[in-house]
């Protein structure tokens, strides 16, 4: 299929202050103590020109709210103070970084400015430097040029928004964020998600890289032949990298189909008009709710014929997403709508048969047109059919380029015009930061081992298998693991290696938000295992509470869930009550009943009993005699 991807890894780094300033790196933990609001507006670039994703972004019409705290923010995240030098500890880890990716690093490291008017910045811009060129990677066997290597300042941390108004927290804006992109060179989905966690493999090696969700996004670059580059924004889970690949190309794919039927329908783009008509009377006693709303705040229903598209807005593209649901998100951006209506998909939301038939009538379509009608604001409504208009357009063509945000499933939806080269130029509040050889060489002298390398020597040391501590090394777990290692020798390495990686997964799949768990709830969890306050059976049961509980603390889980292991006076009436239960199993079997009564005590007491022990009391009632 022509299939091309390009990999773009944004990863939080770990290091005591902000790129631009002193402030630390970490999320507010206080109410901010001010607040203040902006409206961002585009500007022209050297060349007289105005960036298409700046424009796109203004006329949303929002205002900005953003939230600030002195823990966490100063008067550079508010733009009330220039931004202070390059900070070198990021630079040093990006030169890290760049020297484990055999790139070249800068001579000169020079920072741009890249403007971005969504609001994430207050200054309408984000601040950005190449630190390194072409480096390489080896993603099992394969070699993956690296393209480029960058240091760039951190969003702000979106908290809410609704039709009018955007809100910021300004505490994540400026962490130091490591920027790696690949070239266009892989062919497969699967390639392309061993790639992202070869690079997360390099990242986590310098053990300077933040965690937890939110610290790590992969933004794609995703072609096929006959199709379009196509950037999907923010994908968050490397399990979601192949995923959100093999979505696109069938997406792609689909919008080709779509394409063709509508070249053998003779459909021109010269055919679909910005030939709006008013159609409130035709609905006005309709018992559409969303039509109802618009009414009573003075709106209007609009529609417009898209010719030949019959059938098509109900195509579907991805699970769950059709050409109707791009059409309104497109109107959803542009005109600031709640969304649309299309014949394909009615009767239905409370508009029925005979509005329909007027609506057609009045737009006087034919059997193969289509319409699409919209209900809002008169200005709303005029550019959320505009938007409609020309994503049919461009479906005649086949597939628009677009920047698209990813969906938690790996789907993506409209985000904006893809960005041009009018976006960027340099950055006159920072001055350059030479890079000297005598620094890349005493970097280049420590560098970090890399992950295969710990993978052995942690399957050595642990005794654990080669698998096993390969999944360690990928996880984001690795130091966790050790010191949890060290609390108490009767905590096998397996276990916790195993709960660490593949528990860990299998929760996040049956949606368990595993991020909220921290090093100190894990460390807290196995510390009462080693201790003999829990069983390491009850160790899923208590890390599934507490992460959706994430403030309280393991001993509270245990008490709780009633998973303290019981006392040895309990534990023996347990027994005695099974053994009663099965009186004519044991006698008849007598010491050769102690494996069933084994799994009847032990089911029992839902594993808050040590083995040991039980196994020790049952062969006391079934072998009187021992001993």
């Amino acid at each position: 299929m022509g299939l091309r991807v390009g990999l773009e890894v944004h990863r939080q780094l770990d290091t005591r202050h902000k790129l631009f300033c002193e402030c630390p790196t970490i999320l507010s933990t206080k109410p901010p103590t001010r607040t203040f609001e902006r409206r961002l507006r585009p500007t022209q670039s050297e060349l007289g020109q105005v960036d298409p994703a700046a424009l796109f972004e203004f006329n949303k019409g929002r205002a900005i709210n953003y939230e600030a705290d002195p823990e966490t923010t100063c008067l550079v995240e508010l733009d009330e103070e220039p931004p202070h030098q390059l900070d070198p500890e990021a630079v040093d880890i990006a030169l890290t970084i760049s020297l484990l990716l055999h790139a070249r690093p800068m001579d000169e490291v020079h920072v741009m400015r890249k403007v971005v008017i969504d609001g994430s910045n207050t200054t309408g811009f984000q601040r950005t430097a190449i630190i390194s060129l072409n480096g390489k990677l080896d993603a099992d066997g394969k070699e993956i040029p690296i393209q480029q290597i960058s240091l760039e300042e951190d969003a702000g941390r979106k908290t809410g928004e609704n039709k009018n108004t955007v809100i910021f927290r300004l505490d994540r804006l400026g962490v130091p964020l490591i920027e790696i992109a690949t070239g266009p060179v892989i062919k497969d989905a699967q390639e392309a998600g061993r790639v992202a966690l070869a690079i997360g493999r390099v990242l986590r090696a310098t053990k300077k890289v933040k965690r937890g969700l939110g610290s790590i996004r992969q933004d794609l670059n995703v072609s096929i032949e006959e199709g379009a580059l196509i950037e999907i924004k923010g994908v968050q889970e490397l399990d979601l990298v192949s995923k959100a690949v093999e979505l696109e190309v069938q997406r792609q794919t689909s919008l080709l189909q779509i394409r063709d039927e509508l070249r053998s329908r003779k459909v021109k783009p010269a055919d679909l008009k910005e030939d709006f008509h008013d159609l409130t009377p035709l609905v006005s006693r309709s018992e559409s709710k969303i039509v109802q709303s618009a009414l009573k705040l003075g709106g209007t229903v609009q529609g417009v014929k898209l010719t030949g598209f019959s059938g098509l807005l109900k195509r579907e593209l991805t699970p769950g997403i059709r050409l109707g649901t791009e059409m309104a998100k497109r109107a959803a951006y542009w005109g600031r709508v709640a969304g649309v209506f299309h014949s394909d998909e009615l009767p239905g939301y409370g508009i029925g048969q005979a509005e329909v038939a007027g609506v057609a009538k009045k737009l006087e379509c034919g059997p193969s047109d289509a319409f699409v009608m919209i209900a809002d604001s008169k200005e709303n409504v005029l550019d959320g059919l505009k938007a409609v208009v020309e994503r049919a357009r461009e479906a005649i063509a086949g597939v628009p380029e677009e920047t698209r945000t990813a969906n938690p499933d790996g789907t993506t939806y409209y985000m904006r015009p893809r960005p041009g080269a009018a976006r960027m130029y340099p950055e006159t509040d920072v001055p350059p930061v030479q890079i000297s050889s005598d620094r890349i060489r005493q970097i280049g002298d420590n560098l970090p081992r890399m992950p295969e390398d710990i993978a052995r020597e942690i399957g050595s040391k642990y005794e654990i298998s080669p698998k096993l501590a390969a999944q360690l090394v990928n996880s984001e777990y690795l130091d966790t693991f050790g010191e949890i290692t060290a609390i108490g020798k009767d905590i096998a390495p397996s276990f916790v290696a195993t709960v660490l990686t593949e528990s860990m997964r299998s929760l996040a799949r049956d949606q368990v938000p595993v991020e909220n768990l921290d090093d100190t709830h894990l460390k807290e969890v196995f510390r009462l295992v080693a201790e003999g306050k829990t069983a390491k059976e009850s160790v899923l049961e208590i890390l599934k509470w507490l992460a959706t509980h994430p403030t309280a603390n393991a001993a509270s889980a245990v008490d709780q869930l009633n998973l303290g292991m019981i006392g040895r006076a309990e534990l023996k009436g347990v027994i005695s009550k099974v053994l009663e239960s099965h009186r004519s199993f044991v006698q008849a079997n007598g010491a050769k009943a102690l494996g069933k009564m084994m799994n009847l005590v032990m089911a029992e007491v839902r594993g808050r009993a040590d083995p040991k022990l039980v196994t020790e009391l049952l062969r006391t009632e079934l072998e009187p005699d021992r001993g």
